[in-house]
């Protein structure tokens, strides 16, 4: 069977239909570069976190930038140690960046298998909560940026 008469008319496949998957990846790859080469664990490189500076609390996404730099440099654990969420998400976004170019490709849309509904949204919110009070807390000091 002729794959292009099992494609819906008017669909396109194949490299034609990667521009938006290669700009998003390409302007990923610029933010890591900039990570990599100027290093956010000099105080004050990329500014404070406005929370931070105001409260003098860790918020949830306080040490992202340094365990990006750390992943860049392939330090996993470090990355781990300075945001414990960062790797997870992390490999979320590289599922769903692959999963969209395997649709354009092949001109098919199906669903992404993790869908964020009201409910992923509130427990998504819940974590968040949950993660920067215990980093706050001497018993959650381990999870505190480095």
């Amino acid at each position: 069977m002729d794959i292009a008469a099992a494609q819906p008319a008017g669909t396109r496949t194949g490299w034609g239909t990667l521009g938006q998957p290669a700009l998003v990846a390409g302007g990923i790859a610029a933010a890591v570069a900039v990570l990599h080469f100027r290093d956010p664990h000099v105080s004050g490189s990329y500014g404070y976190c406005p929370f931070y500076a105001l409260t003098g609390y860790w918020c949830p996404g306080c040490g992202g930038l340094r365990a990006v730099h750390n992943l860049s440099e392939g330090h996993v654990l470090a990355a781990v140690h300075s945001n414990l969420l960062l790797l997870p998400l992390a490999v979320l976004v590289a599922a769903w960046w692959v999963h969209w170019v395997v649709n354009r490709w092949s001109g098919r849309r199906r669903p992404f298998p993790f869908r964020a509904g009201p409910v992923t949204l509130w427990v998504s919110l819940a974590l968040l909560t949950v993660f920067a009070v215990v980093r706050n807390t001497p018993w959650g000091s381990w999870l505190a940026p480095v």
